[in-house]
């Protein structure tokens, strides 16, 4: 998106390859059939943390039949607690290789240290890297250097010059397939898990070519909150969402007080479709190219 006139917005001399200048066109490419960055609105949804393969597929085919495009799911988890469920690593890992097996969507999932990326690249489509690492910058490099696709949450107090150093170091290394999210910043206020920072979305695409997806779910740490701070991120022009989905809430092993219910995350989609409308966008769209397209316009 091009820097309005009169902006008083600039790039600084760290950032040379996020800026909007580096690209003006934008950036869209391609994940096993699913255009990302384009004028499609793409929704990513699965549970918190991969707990079992009966609750991995149920999920998995009920947030597809919804219109989910991308299965997000934990293998590796980044708790408080070490006394906290930490995932089922390889083996969630392999169950999301099969549920992408069983539905076709591509799979997005966590890596948490530079030394898993090469086990977690070999089974997902996509990298994320979580707001507790956004400033490991060992890991945003080797994350890079796989170039595979890359999902960078904004860290929980990171100014959005910060955030946008961190992309640097990703793209850097070679990884120019990234996704932007924001999931919410920390602040005074402690009605809400973490304060959504809306004003994230309109800043980035004015800042960057990248695209920008919102977690509500982490946003707000409420359910109930979800499929409103949803529709309202792509009212502020999100190019997708991403948000935790779990068959049974009250006895999911992590995050089940943000995690919707199947029959929710439907109602989500629907209004995610509606507001999209109302904008001018529609919600992706399965495509044929295999690879990346660079450079191709939003």
């Amino acid at each position: 998106m091009p820097t309005a006139p009169g902006s008083s917005v600039r790039s600084t001399p760290t950032l040379r390859l996020t800026p909007v200048e580096a690209r003006p066109q934008g950036t869209t490419f391609v994940v096993r059939g699913v255009e990302i960055g384009g004028p499609g609105i793409v929704l990513m949804a699965g549970p918190c943390a991969v707990e079992s393969e009966s609750q991995l597929m149920a999920t998995a085919r009920a947030v597809q039949s919804a219109g989910a495009h991308v299965l997000r799911g934990g293998a590796f988890k980044p708790r408080t607690s070490p006394y906290s469920f930490q995932g089922l690593k390889e083996e969630g890992l392999r169950l999301l290789a099969a549920a992408r097996d069983a539905t076709g969507m591509p799979i997005v999932t966590e890596v948490l240290d530079a030394r898993q990326v090469d086990l977690v690249a070999s089974y997902t489509d996509i990298l994320q890297i979580g707001s507790r690492n956004m400033q490991n910058f060992g890991l945003l490099e080797e994350a890079g250097r796989t170039g595979l696709p890359v999902l960078l949450k904004r860290g929980m107090s990171a100014t959005i010059e910060e955030y946008l150093n961190a992309a640097e170091y990703v793209m850097a290394a070679g990884g120019t397939r990234l996704i932007l999210c924001e999931r919410g910043i920390r602040t005074f206020e402690p009605s809400t898990r973490n304060t959504l920072d809306l004003n994230a979305v309109p800043m980035l695409q004015h800042r960057t070519h990248l695209p920008v997806i919102v977690d509500p779910s982490h946003g707000t740490g409420h359910a109930w909150m979800v499929p409103q701070l949803a529709a309202a991120a792509i009212a502020a022009g999100a190019d997708g969402i991403l948000v935790e989905v779990h068959c049974d809430p009250e006895h999911a092993r992590s995050d089940g007080e943000h995690s919707l219910t199947p029959e929710a995350f439907g109602e989500l989609a629907r209004r995610v479709a509606a507001v999209a409308a109302a904008v001018g966008r529609r919600m992706a769209a399965v495509v044929t190219e295999p690879e990346a397209v660079a450079g191709a316009p939003r």
